[in-house]
């Protein structure tokens, strides 16, 4: 073969466009070589640039002339790259999200394949023991130097199993000039060995009648799709039914994803995981090293990874014989990616699984209310977990009115009697905000001038211990000013409550009771969150406040006091989700009180008690309000009874984001008209967003409305040609967001 090969290239670009090269054939070493799925290296614009992109098909012809036709820099691959079901998947995902492909592929895959490297583990450095028969008792006096060797005794291990034993490196270098030990270079170990050789490592709990019901219905129908949603309250042992199914897929030597929302909780997970099965299990994370990221990517490829536990991103691993797909906290809104290519990971996970022929498990004690709907309509198979393992009962819920109270940094007298109750019996109290800073508005007590962001229309939140202002919206900060910028006074105060001052308030009102606050600007430190979590299991904080980074997952056994201090704002909200994002809120830091042998009660201040929603929620439970909501959106013919699409667009200036959105409008009235869909497609706008200016941008929208996905998906592929020829699109960034939940 002497000819080169015309190969049509997929590259990261906000474009739904891929371009045609010549591959030469010398790179080509053997004619059935399949090409399609193989990154190569190409040049791309003017100069010297070169972007890494992925062979989408080899056709005989271009529509240019051969002779204008680059050559492929590089071949990355000798194969393609990844399995053939899922770059199917991402070819579904490039057009039901309308979004391009080859940005769709380069999202799905490891960062430093995205730059090129190869698919490969990197050689690690590993320490063996340099003497047979070392007498260790010659380290009886260096403590540290002796639990290395130790550790080094019956098998060489990697420097950072070491350094996970708390091994330094000062301490391994000592014992190498004492030649005790020795480093070299290996390749990790990625063999699959452990399929012949699945053993539970501790005594299980028993189960409950419940739980063995909810097994029994998974582990039965291996090996072939279907969708659970395993309703539970919090703290009913969910995770215990997720071991349980994953030691039957363990033992028919299959692989398991198990995905959660946020980085915080895959320790917690992996130690209950790795406390149950001497299997391999990796992470996957963006807190990982790109290095670290690849790896976990290749264990699973290979098959010697046997679970990989992962946020959202993990949906996208290859793996050599993927038996069983696990959603934790399916509701969570971090599920959904919100910006560049908007995929939800749930939604994802499911059209994994049904073109891979496996089961996947949704578990929420607070279902989101498309998976309900689903359940309850018998798409998904629909299982429950009603009850608390042993003696644990559900919390007590209890209203505070405001109204009329006198309140210390939003407390209110009633909920600081209650919270000296509980400390005094040496019980932890969590306290829930979801609001940083020390005060949402800096307010001039002379004229009333507050300190707005001036890029966007938000104000800006006082920050007392750094003493900044911080939009946290744009990130912009700014120094605290000494005076007014329109009176000129010196007498600004801060107006509200955030996480720093009710913190300090704790300290003042609980001098004895240690308090530790959680939320993004004290977590981002790395490993602080995990320091953070472990003092708080330790005993030495007593008071935990935070915001919704408490609410998720966490087991906190001597916690009997949950408080939420303010939610009245999502009471009144103009997102038609708000409702639902409340009630799974509450019910989810609701959930962490009293989930042990220790009787918990739960505390919602509000200056609204009379609402229905709370009224709902405080008598009836989630299970009651969801459904009676379900209802109310049935009526409405809003999601999940409709389907919904988002064109956004923005620019500095108003007047082209809206002018551009027109013209789409302009373009799918005629697409509906012309294919008589116009009585089923519902197309509003455009509109300002809820907050229209942000980071000096104008933001306006467009929304479409059908009962009917396909015909929002039939009408968009139309319709993007279209878009992308607008010179009215070259003055706005604009994007689209399909199945959006986020309006603001």
């Amino acid at each position: 073969m002497n000819e080169p090969i015309i190969c049509r290239v997929a590259l990261a670009i906000p474009l739904h466009k891929q371009f045609d090269y010549l591959l030469p054939a010398h790179m080509v070493k053997d004619n059935s070589m399949t090409l399609i799925g193989c990154r190569v290296l190409v040049p791309f614009g003017g100069g010297p640039r070169k972007q890494v992109g992925v062979i989408t098909a080899t056709p005989k012809e271009s529509d240019f002339a051969i002779e204008k036709l680059k050559s492929v820099t590089q071949l990355l691959d000798k194969a393609p790259l990844l399995s053939t079901p899922l770059y199917d998947l991402l070819h579904w995902a490039a057009v039901y999200y309308q979004h391009p492909f080859g940005d769709v592929f380069q999202q799905a895959i490891p960062t430093l394949l995205r730059k090129g490297k190869a698919a490969a583990f990197k050689t690690q450095e590993y320490w063996k023991l340099e003497q047979d028969g070392f007498d260790f008792n010659q380290l009886a006096r260096a403590k540290k130097q002796l639990h290395a060797a130790t550790l080094l005794q019956d098998f060489p291990l990697s420097y950072e199993a070491l350094k996970g034993e708390g091994v330094s490196r000062s301490t391994l270098n000592s014992l190498q000039e004492k030649k005790v030990v020795a480093a070299y270079e290996q390749m990790p170990s990625s063999n699959s060995t452990w399929i012949n050789n699945v053993q539970e490592l501790q005594q299980k709990p028993n189960l409950s009648a419940e739980q063995a019901i909810a097994i029994t219905s998974v582990t039965q129908q291996l090996n072939k799709f279907r969708c659970y949603l395993l309703e539970g309250i919090t703290g009913s042992g969910k995770t215990e039914v997720y071991l349980n199914i994953l030691k039957a897929v363990l033992e028919q030597g299959q692989q398991a994803l198990i995905i959660v929302p946020e980085i915080g909780l895959t320790p917690q997970t992996i130690k209950r995981f790795q406390a149950r099965f001497n299997v391999p299990i990796y992470l996957k994370h963006s807190a990982l090293n790109e290095q670290q990221q690849l790896d976990t990517w290749l264990h699973a490829k290979q098959g010697s990874a046997a679970i990989v536990i992962g946020t959202r991103s993990a949906i996208f691993s290859d793996f050599t014989n993927l038996g069983l797909i696990i959603l934790d906290e399916e509701h969570d809104a971090s599920f959904k990616q919100q910006d560049s290519f908007r995929y939800h990971a749930r939604d994802f996970a499911i059209k994994r699984a049904s073109q891979e022929s496996i089961p996947i498990l949704l578990g929420s004690a607070t279902p989101a209310f498309e998976s309900l709907n689903n359940a309850l309509s018998g798409r998904y198979h629909h299982l429950f977990l009603t009850h608390r393992p042993g003696n644990a009962k559900p919390p007590k819920n209890d209203l505070i009115n405001l109204t009329g109270l006198p309140l210390k940094s939003g407390l209110s007298p009633q909920l600081i009697e209650l919270m000296q109750q509980h400390l005094a019996k040496n019980n932890q109290v969590i306290l829930f905000l979801n609001r940083r800073g020390y005060a949402p508005v800096l307010m001039c007590h002379e004229c009333g001038w507050l300190a707005k962001c001036q890029r966007c229309d938000a104000f800006y939140t006082y920050h007392k211990s750094a003493n900044y202002l911080h939009c946290h919206h744009c990130m912009a900060t700014h120094p605290v000013p000494e005076q007014c910028h329109d009176c000129g006074s010196t007498h600004l105060h801060s107006t509200g409550v955030g996480t720093e001052q009710l913190e300090e308030t704790l300290n003042q009102l609980f001098p004895d009771h240690p308090t530790v606050r959680i939320d993004r600007d004290n977590t981002r430190k790395k490993d602080s969150f995990n320091d953070y979590l472990n003092d708080i299991n330790s005993g030495k904080y007593k008071i935990l406040l935070g915001t919704q980074m408490l609410a998720k997952g966490h087991h906190f056994p001597d916690v009997t006091l949950v408080a939420l201090v303010d939610v009245d704002g999502a009471l009144f909200s103009n997102d038609f989700r708000a409702s639902e994002r409340l009630g799974q809120l509450f019910t989810q830091v609701a959930g962490r009180a009293g989930r042990a042998e220790k009787k918990g009660q739960v505390v919602l201040q509000t200056f609204h008690p009379e609402h229905n929603l709370l009224q709902e929620l405080i008598n009836n439970g989630y299970g009651d309000f969801s459904r009676t909501a379900l209802q109310e959106r049935k009526m409405a013919q809003l999601p999940p009874f409709s389907f919904q699409a988002l064109i956004r667009a923005e620019a500095l200036n108003a007047t082209q984001a809206e002018n551009f959105l027109t013209l789409c409008k302009q373009t799918l009235n005629q697409i509906a008209e012309t294919n008589k869909i116009a009585d089923r497609l519902l197309i509003l706008g455009p509109i300002a967003a809820s907050m229209e200016r942000r980071a000096g941008k104008y933001r306006f929208q467009l929304l479409i409305q059908s009962e009917q996905r396909v015909l929002i998906t039939k009408t968009l592929n139309i319709a993007l040609a279209y878009f992308e020829k607008l010179p009215e699109g070259r003055k706005v960034r604009w994007s689209i967001d399909v199945d959006p939940i986020d309006f603001i």
